[in-house]
């Protein structure tokens, strides 16, 4: 079917062109709203009514006559309605539909992937600061993100994922202030303890750790402890690798990796920062004003100028060695920015909290004020809501190993990886989210992942049950069967829900959208369940039955591919509770 939708929307192009000669409106065909209406739509009779100046259903038809003429639609296309003002509704040949089953077979994990384009995307994304575990905000992050590299990478980007964190400034300073205290005997609640340090159990871990004079590593540092209660500099170097060590774990919990961790301190001590602000100023896009340095960032679209430097008494939090400035944190930001099309990157997504909402305009005229040729809505933003987690009915907020927030480590402990990744994928990301550990749980159709796990291991009983009565149920076997069988009104609608994988993947990485990919496989799998209820898939028909194993094996194929862009396990063998007697043999 993806030759035939080839065949055809060239065909389209050539009619179109005939049409409408000087400016053709591009080939493109939709998916009518109800299946009922047929299988592709074309909508360009209605913008071309304006500029040809005739009535979109006259112009419908003569779209038709030319589209009649074609030989791929005399291949393909079994019906061509006119229908409303003027739309055009195109009805498949039933071996349109069928040929996606051989397409996929062929290409095996290839099928709805791109060849390489050269091109490198970076991602940044989960960029916690080292002060306590990952929260559940950073496990939506690192969820969004995984897939978003996923998706580029089946489409042909280059995709290199990147952890940026800050490694100083006043949380790390409150970092090293609360495990002191810890050292010294204090606790939470006690006379003397700081109201702003960090109240969760890990701090006495970090400072029972420091007092065993303990060795540290994560994947960018490593520290030994001296033991020293009064050395604070020496309790910082331990409690920040202590941490990354623990979101070390936390993303392994998760199944996730990074090509470079980026501190921020980086972006001072190589100069970046300070270059950055000179160039700026020589841009003329700065001014004085109040004892501050502010960017004229109105010139680039913001509502207001922004800060770049205030001044603070000597010795403040955040100063810069041997300097009373302190640069507000956007500065960095672009610095940081700068750093990242100097790598080589054509295109950038930060993947944040909405909560960074106000940094993109910044940022954006940042780059475009230092006038180095960075394109315009350089770089991308993935901006996700808050997650609320529900437990037994009640929301959780606090953990003890945490002390105020529940853990990425927490959601996989109480449900799964697999769990986690598929919930936290299921909704679009500006929209806020309930996770509910009680229905991650459950082996119910209630439960997306379940339910999409569950249709692919149900299909791997079935070629199972195939190879045990002497069956052939490997993909070069099944790609011989007479696809012509399979007419069975379930069966049409899941060829056409497969054919459709291609040009979805392709849409949800242009639109920097993976809960596309968690729509599909729950629609592509309500298919295969329909058709399991309605269907004898092992039955004395050896035809028949050899060509629903190839179409179970293409299922397969997708609902693998699928879940493996979300970071999701495919099990051959899951035990729905309370399922019915299976009907399959």
């Amino acid at each position: 079917m993806i030759q035939a939708k080839q065949e055809l929307l060239q065909a389209l192009a050539r009619a179109l062109a005939q049409l409408a000669p000087d400016a053709p409106p591009a080939a493109a065909f939709e998916s009518p709203k109800q299946a009922a209406h047929g299988d592709l739509a074309i909508t360009a009779a209605m913008p071309l009514s304006r500029s040809l100046k005739k009535n979109p259903r006259e112009i419908a038809q003569a779209l038709v006559d030319l589209l009649r003429a074609e030989p791929a639609v005399q291949r393909w296309v079994s019906a061509l309605e006119i229908a409303g003002p003027g739309f055009v509704n195109l009805r498949l040949t039933p071996a349109a539909r069928q040929s996606v089953v051989s397409e996929i077979l062929a290409a095996g994990s290839r099928f709805g992937q791109q060849p390489a384009t050269g091109q490198r995307v970076m991602v940044e994304f989960v960029s916690a600061n080292p002060t306590g575990p990952l929260h559940v905000g950073h496990a939506r992050q690192a969820a969004l993100g995984d897939a978003l590299c996923n998706l580029l990478a089946s489409q042909g980007w280059q995709v290199h994922r990147e952890f940026y964190y800050n490694d100083a400034g006043v949380q790390i300073a409150t970092l090293a202030q609360s495990t002191q205290c810890r050292l010294r005997g204090l606790a939470p609640g006690d006379e003397g303890w700081p109201e702003s340090a960090y109240n969760g159990d890990y701090i006495a871990d970090i400072a029972a750790d420091y007092r065993r004079r303990c060795t540290v590593k994560a994947d960018d540092r490593e520290f030994t402890a001296s033991g020293d209660i009064d050395s604070i500099d020496d309790i910082r170097q331990f409690a920040v690798a202590y941490l990354r060590h623990e979101q070390d774990l936390d993303l392994q919990a998760f199944g996730l990796r990074f090509d470079r961790y980026y501190l921020e301190s980086s972006l001072y001590t190589s100069g970046r920062v300070q270059a950055t602000v000179d160039r700026l100023v020589a841009s003329g896009h700065t001014y004085e004003q109040d004892g501050a340095l502010w960017l004229r960032t109105t010139d680039f679209g913001d509502d207001k100028d922004r800060v770049m430097r205030k001044s603070v008494p000597e010795g403040g939090e955040g100063r810069e060695a041997g300097t009373n400035t302190l640069y507000t944190y956007f500065v960095p930001d672009v610095a940081y920015h700068v750093d990242k099309f100097e790598r080589g990157f054509a295109k950038v997504i930060n993947v944040q909290g909405s909560d960074h909402h106000g940094t993109i305009a910044r940022v954006r005229a940042g780059l475009q004020a230092l006038d180095l040729g960075i394109p315009r809505g350089f770089p991308d933003y993935v901006l996700h809501k808050m997650v609320t987690v529900m437990r037994g009915g009640q929301e959780v907020k606090i953990s003890k190993r945490a002390g105020s927030y529940v853990t990425l480590r927490d959601l996989v402990e109480w449900t799964s990886r697999d769990a986690v990744r598929f919930f936290l994928i299921s909704r679009k990301a500006d929209t806020e989210f309930v996770f509910d550990v009680d229905l991650a749980l459950a082996q119910s159709d209630e439960n997306p992942v379940f339910y999409v796990q569950y249709a692919h291991a149900r299909i791997c009983s079935v070629l199972a049950q195939y190879a045990e009565r002497g069956g052939d149920a490997t993909g070069a076997a099944l790609a011989g069967a007479d696809l012509s069988l399979l007419t069975a009104p379930s069966e049409q609608a899941l060829l056409l829900r497969l054919a459709d994988y291609p040009e979805m993947l392709t849409r949800a990485t242009n639109d920097l959208a993976p809960h596309d990919v968690a729509f599909y496989l729950r629609d592509l799998s309500a298919a295969l369940h329909a058709w399991y209820a309605a269907e004898r898939f092992l039955g004395e028909d050896a035809a028949l039955t050899r060509a629903r194993m190839a179409l179970l094996a293409a299922t397969r194929q997708v609902l693998q591919a699928g879940l493996a862009i979300l970071g999701v396990s495919a099990p051959e063998a899951l035990q729905r509770a309370a399922a019915p007697a299976e009907a399959a043999a």
